[in-house]
Parts: C-alpha cells; sequence; structure tokens
C-alpha cells in the first residue's frame, strides 16, 4: 500500500459532524478554553477504485477527557460518482454511508445518511456545491436530525489568499463565522476569524509559518465571551497539536490591548533580528556550497553554449539585418540567469561572482525570430534546454531579461523561467 494526501476535504470530517455532541466533544475547530487536542489521519491507495483513511482525535477538558477513532472506505463507482462507509468509536460512535456525484463541470452533489450508535438517532445530509469561478465554489447543504438546519457557504482561495464564510439556521439556534488567510511568502500567512452565532462570540487573529516541508506552527489570540487566550498549534502532515492558554475569563480592554499587542511586537523583533538574518545566512551558505559543488558542472554547460552560440551565430546575424531593413523586431540584450544577479536593465551590481551566474543569450534569441518578425517561447518549457542556453545557476530561481526595439520604438520584459514569451507587445514599451 503507498500513502496518498486527498486534495478535498476528507470525507471521515462530513461524516463527523452529522452527530450531535455533548458538551466533552468539542471538534478542533471550536475554540474552547482549558482544552488540549490531538489529531490524526493517515491515507492509503488500496487499488486504483479503492481508498482508506484511518483516524483519531484526543480531547482533554480541564478534569475530563476523551477519544475517538475511525475509519472510512471510498470506492470509486465511475468517474463522476463515488461511495464512501464510515465506522467510527468513542465520543461519536456512529456508522454511515455517503455517496457522491458530478452533476455537470461545475456543480456537485452529495448524500450523507449515518446512524450514532450512542442514541440511536439517525440524521440525513443532502449537500449542493457550486463552482462558482476558477478560484471560488459555494455550497448549500440541508441536515435532517435531532437539530435540522440549513447552511450556506461560500470559498475563495488563490495564489496570494483564501477566504470562506458560513451562514447557518437552525431550528434552535443560528451561526455565522468567516475567516481570512494572507499568505505573505511561501512560508508565512496570517488568519483573521470571526464567530458570531447563539451560543458563540469571538474574534481571532493570528499568524503561522512554514518551519520545515511537513511542518507549521501557528500562533492565534482569540477574545470572545469565553474570555482571552491564546492557542499554540503545530500541523505536520496530517497530524494536529493543539495548545490552548487560558488568560482572563473577563474582558478588560488594558489586558486584550497587551495580550494582542506583547506576542505580536516579540514576534517582529525577532523575525527581523534574529530569524530573518539566521535565514538569510543559512541561504547564502547553502548557495556557496551548491557553486562550489556545481562550479565544474556549470563551466561544462558554458561551454557548450558557446560552441551552439557560434553555430546560430550565421542565421541569427541574417536574421536580424532583415529585421534592421524592414524595421521589425530585433533583440538588442537578452540575459538569462540569477533572480538575484538580474534586475530589470541587467546586472545589480558588474561584478565577477554576479557575472558568473548569468548568460548572455542575445544571438539565440534573435536567431528564433521567426519571418513575422515575432518571437515567442512556450510556457512551461524550462528556457535552459533551449538551444545556445545554458543553466548558470542550478538550484536557484531564474528569469530571462530581455530588451528590443521594434518600429523605432524600444522595448523590455521580464520572464520567469517557466512563462511565456511573447514579443513584441506594446505593454513591454519603455
Amino acid at each position: 500500500m503507498r500513502c496518498c494526501k486527498c486534495r478535498r476535504r476528507p470525507p471521515m470530517k462530513k461524516l463527523e459532524r452529522l452527530i450531535a455532541t455533548g458538551p466533552k466533544s468539542t471538534t478542533l475547530t471550536n475554540t474552547k478554553t482549558s482544552i488540549m487536542a490531538m489529531s490524526s489521519e493517515v491515507h492509503f491507495q488500496l487499488s486504483k477504485r479503492n481508498t482508506i483513511a484511518i483516524g483519531g482525535n484526543l480531547e482533554v477538558q480541564e478534569s475530563s477527557g476523551g477519544a475517538a477513532a475511525s475509519a472510512v472506505l471510498k470506492h470509486q463507482l465511475s468517474s463522476v460518482s463515488s461511495i464512501e462507509f464510515m465506522a467510527s468509536a468513542g465520543l461519536r460512535a456512529l456508522v454511515g454511508v455517503q455517496t457522491t456525484r458530478h452533476l455537470s463541470l461545475h456543480s456537485t452533489a452529495t448524500i450523507t445518511i449515518a446512524k450514532s450508535l450512542r442514541d440511536g438517532s439517525i440524521n440525513l445530509s443532502n449537500t449542493w456545491t457550486r463552482q462558482l469561478s476558477e478560484t471560488a465554489n459555494g455550497n448549500v447543504q440541508l441536515f435532517l436530525g435531532p437539530e435540522s438546519s440549513i447552511t450556506v457557504g461560500w470559498q475563495k482561495k488563490d495564489e496570494k489568499m483564501s477566504a470562506a464564510g458560513e451562514l447557518k439556521i437552525g431550528t434552535t439556534s443560528f451561526g455565522a463565522s468567516a475567516n481570512y488567510t494572507h499568505r505573505f511568502s511561501s512560508v508565512s500567512h496570517g488568519r483573521i476569524a470571526g464567530t458570531f452565532g447563539s451560543t458563540a462570540l469571538e474574534i481571532e487573529v493570528g499568524g503561522g509559518r512554514k518551519v520545515s516541508n511537513f511542518s507549521t506552527v501557528r500562533m492565534l489570540y482569540t477574545i470572545g465571551i469565553q474570555g482571552i487566550f491564546w492557542k499554540f498549534e503545530l500541523h505536520r502532515g496530517g497530524q494536529k497539536f493543539i495548545i490552548p492558554i487560558l488568560l482572563s475569563r473577563h474582558l478588560n480592554l488594558t489586558f486584550a490591548t497587551g495580550a494582542f499587542l506583547i506576542p505580536t511586537s516579540l514576534y517582529f523583533l525577532l523575525k527581523k533580528f534574529v530569524v530573518k538574518p539566521y535565514y538569510l545566512q543559512r541561504e547564502k551558505r547553502k548557495a556557496l556550497e551548491n557553486k562550489e559543488i556545481t562550479s565544474a558542472q556549470v563551466q561544462e554547460a558554458r561551454v557548450a553554449a558557446e560552441k551552439a552560440q557560434q553555430l546560430l551565430q550565421v542565421v541569427a546575424n541574417r536574421k536580424r539585418n532583415r529585421q534592421v531593413e524592414t524595421n521589425g523586431l530585433i533583440i538588442t540584450k537578452a540575459l538569462y540567469g540569477s533572480r538575484k544577479a538580474l534586475k530589470k536593465g541587467g546586472l545589480t551590481e558588474v561584478n565577477d561572482e554576479l557575472a558568473f551566474e548569468v548568460i548572455d543569450v542575445t544571438v539565440p534569441l534573435n536567431f528564433l525570430v521567426n519571418d513575422s518578425g515575432q518571437l515567442k517561447l512556450h510556457e512551461g518549457v524550462k528556457k535552459s534546454g533551449i538551444m545556445g542556453f545554458c543553466d548558470p545557476c542550478p538550484g536557484e530561481p531564474k528569469e530571462l531579461y530581455v530588451e528590443y526595439t521594434c518600429g523605432g520604438q524600444i522595448f523590455e520584459v521580464t520572464v520567469d523561467d517557466y512563462a511565456e514569451l511573447l514579443i513584441p507587445q506594446e505593454s513591454h514599451r519603455v
């Protein structure tokens, strides 16, 4: 068996929400004071159509606590439908079945039925999901059980941010919640969330940082009707560890402000004077080590690229002269290499160390200009594989800078290593 990671939310959590829980069965997303919670989940691909998920969680609330374990077997019936069987023991003892079907290219319907082994209640849930755009989707859920309700939700996620909102109206309660997460970089993010309803009123602010390929730490500040507290989280793979620290059960403006500003200020001071310098120094050390290891390889690649450019030189000059006669596309300068060594217009500093991380590719690009006076490099193709190019800095992010003239006008553009390049374009005019 091999381990796999599902992109969508694990079906086990959908089924667990069908069971009404007592005061000791707080889920990980419900922030309660004096609660410590752990959660773990593993997915296995049994065959092409069958997947099994095994998980469990442990919760401790003051002097009491409990645990639950569950297993979900998913079978892919066809390319548009699937069925899942679940059994759970512990706080949420239940058995259930769930089926999902794609109604259209942008719509999905899910029906779930589950029976609680604690009180014998049967719960039915119907969920309809609709993709609203490339980055957003909405859903409507109708829940029938001991406490029937209808829920309307919305989610949006793109490269820099993610947001979600939900409105729930039940027979005995109502509630609304929203959250927004902004990714400042590939390793850090900030989060703000709020909950309002008949049983909860709180605001949560915090952030997190990725400390390794599989681990993320997060600190959250929460203020609400239950008090003021901090919450520390550790996420590693499919496991989650949460430690809440109760600061005060009473809402005091001065204390609440201090509880928010002190850790925030401490974080930014540590980030600026300790964490960031350490990571910059470590990256610089790794870059130097990588340069020493790959120096011979880069030198050989440069020699091969120079020989290739010599072969292209005659045809490139002929094409360039033809474009000069028609006042067409002429590549006057093209540099490919390290993103750090390049900036708009060329090298950040003129020295041998930075120049070694960049290669002049003016000749190959003039060679690639077609008879119509256009140049196109396709998206998804690494540019170091183009004839006359080479990789001058293995392991480093690279860019291509091009300066060209067309119709007597000057243009320039910088694109990422795998991005498409199509010139000339009016937006590139200087």
